[in-house]
């Protein structure tokens, strides 16, 4: 007999697609706080929008603020690791609102499961 669901766990390999996929959609839906863009040249950090959510739709991985989208990238493509404390996320990947390789934290609004 079962008691309560079965997890769902994520594959071994984290360089493989199926590990991107799952953690896109372990991601989808996420409400978000903000989203930071931490500039390489200085240890400046740039706010690139509030109050948003993550989106995985049509195998894109979308973060949209407001009515921008500020991240968008192919879902195969993305390498993305939640935060130890699990209120965020890093996310890297070709970005095609900019045309290049960047890497952003998405922090999670606090809300009980």
């Amino acid at each position: 007999m079962l008691f309560g669901k079965k997890k769902d766990k994520p594959p071994k390999d984290t360089n493989s697609v199926e590990f991107r996929l799952y953690m896109c959609r372990k991601l989808d839906g996420k409400a978000l706080r903000y989203v930071l863009e931490r500039n390489d040249e200085s240890t400046a950090e740039i706010v690139l929008g509030k109050k948003g959510v993550i989106s995985l739709y049509n195998g894109d991985l979308s973060v949209v603020c407001g009515e921008k989208t500020v991240f968008c990238c192919t879902a195969e493509d993305v390498s993305a690791w939640e935060f130890m404390s699990l209120d965020g996320a890093v996310i890297t990947g070709f970005d095609k609102t900019v045309n290049k390789v960047r890497t952003i934290h998405a922090y999670y609004t606090y809300y009980r499961d």
